[in-house]
């Protein structure tokens, strides 16, 4: 296949290596303010892979041109943390075809409908169909421009769904000849809700606070999640899987979904991510204005907490969570949400609503 990624991160390198080494044509694009690591494949005219996936990948085309990236893909590969999604599909726009698959990988918070929402096509529009993966298929890191190390890839629990949902089967069919460890999901509210970033991050990091502002470095997962750590991880858990089962949708519990995607060794909230092979060595950030409080607060609790008033769930840890860190931050998190209904086109629909708009 000739398959098109946009960025170039740590999660856009690895996608784009993993399918050049599988021998699709790739091609990968990023904003000129972020082209380190494109000058630095175009340069090589590939990424160097080492760790689980290892190799040379070859890459067609690394650049800033989008219209020369995306052209006669079958496959475009959108990789970038919540914010880039927005900026990624107005650029996209510029260059779009009928009959290109759309893959935001990961959704992170509603990434198919923030992307689709903004190329100005309805959530029904079949022509571009617009899917979203519940999270990155691997553990990765640059270690220099060019040069990518692959910590870990996902044996299971990477889960696809499209928007619309009835053509999901159509995109998946191209999806799992790349993984074909993934599952399809319902729809790309269970993919949403199936993140896990909300539950793990927030409430490792508002608990160690103290720690990541002293001159120490310290393990995020090892030493971070300590009993009560993980308590507090489970009472965010347990309110986000109240929101999907009124939604009438089906999730695993976090600690579940990290023991089948090969992470962990435990199903549980505390050693299973202070004891889990996949979660070693992985230090913690070194400031509090991070994107585990920006992006999964920011992002992701505050969506949770607007999905869960439809449907009538109380969320008051995740609110609590929300309220502390905007003091932390000294941002307003529900007055400054970054990712809620109304932006991703939902507003004012009830649950019934929600579900025909995105099947």
């Amino acid at each position: 296949m000739k398959i098109a990624v946009l960025g170039s991160g740590n999660g856009g390198c690895a996608v784009a290596a993993e399918c050049a080494l599988l021998g699709h044509e790739v091609r990968i694009f990023d904003f000129e303010e972020f082209s380190t690591n494109i000058k630095a494949i175009r340069i090589a005219s590939g990424i160097l892979c080492f760790g689980a996936i290892g190799g040379f990948a070859p890459i067609a085309y690394a650049g800033n041109d989008v219209v020369k990236t995306v052209a006669d893909a079958e496959l475009v590969f959108i990789v970038g943390p919540a914010y880039s999604t927005v900026p990624f599909a107005r650029e996209y726009k510029k260059a779009m075809k009928k009959g290109q698959k759309v893959i935001v990988c990961p959704g992170t918070n509603g990434g198919a409908l923030i992307f689709k929402k903004e190329l100005g096509l309805s959530f029904a529009d079949p022509e571009i169909i617009v899917s979203e993966t519940s999270t990155l298929p691997y553990a990765c890191r640059i270690i220099k421009p060019g040069e990518i190390r692959f910590f870990h890839k996902l044996k299971a629990g990477l889960f696809f769904a499209s928007l619309p949902a009835s053509e999901t089967d159509v995109a998946y069919l191209l999806f799992k000849q790349i993984y074909p460890q993934s599952e399809r999901n319902k729809n790309v509210l269970q993919t949403l809700l199936q993140n896990g970033n909300n539950v793990i991050h927030p409430a490792v990091t508002l608990l160690n606070v103290g720690r990541i502002e002293s001159p120490q470095d310290f393990f995020f997962y090892e030493e971070g999640v300590t009993p009560a750590v993980g308590k507090l991880m489970e009472a965010v858990d347990n309110e986000r899987m109240a929101i999907a089962q009124a939604f009438g949708l089906q999730i695993l519990s976090e600690p579940e979904t990290g023991f089948i995607q090969g992470y962990m060794l435990e199903k549980n909230y505390h050693t299973g991510y202070s004891k889990a092979p996949g979660f070693v060595g992985i230090k913690a950030q070194t400031q509090i204005d991070n994107r585990y409080f920006t992006e999964d607060v920011g992002y992701g609790l505050v969506l949770l907490e607007d999905m869960a008033k439809v449907v009538g769930v109380e969320t008051p840890v995740i609110t609590s969570i929300i309220k502390l860190v905007s003091v932390l931050l000294e941002t307003d998190f529900h007055s400054k949400a970054l990712r809620t209904l109304d932006k991703l086109g939902l507003a004012g629909l009830t649950k019934d609503e929600i579900l025909e708009a995105i099947n």
